[in-house]
């Protein structure tokens, strides 16, 4: 049984403690670093898209699974897996509902719940 890959501790914990990850999806793309909101599962680091635009984020990970985040001033290569599990789907829409409280979030925290977003959720690893 192969161990499961994850970010290095320093990054997972620094995404865990910033509001917004900037992404850069697909290394053959021209996109550039976007910012979105990533929670930490078990150590783990998981986003979802809120549009399922052409060129978003999300449906270029699905073509070029591979990317880099940055978070503060590192920056760090990695590729998008989609989670299939409905575990761990639940525990990244509790993670989002505790990592963004605010009156102003509630409605996007309600709507990463919806089944067409819950099933954009990706687990960035790394390369």
């Amino acid at each position: 049984m192969r161990a499961r890959r994850t970010l290095p501790s320093s990054v997972v914990r620094a995404v865990d403690e910033s509001s917004i990850l900037g992404v850069r999806a697909g290394a053959r793309s021209d996109h550039r670093f976007i910012g979105i909101w990533a929670v930490v599962v078990d150590g783990r680091v998981f986003a979802r898209s809120w549009t399922l635009k052409p060129r978003g984020w999300y449906r270029t990970f699905l073509e070029d699974p591979l990317g880099a985040i940055r978070v503060g001033k590192r920056t760090v290569r990695m590729r998008a897996v989609p989670v299939r599990s409905e575990r761990l789907r639940d525990a990244v829409e509790l993670a989002y509902a505790e990592k963004y409280p605010t009156p102003g979030s509630r409605k996007y925290v309600r709507g990463f719940r919806s089944k067409r977003r819950r099933d954009t959720t990706v687990e960035f690893v790394p390369r």
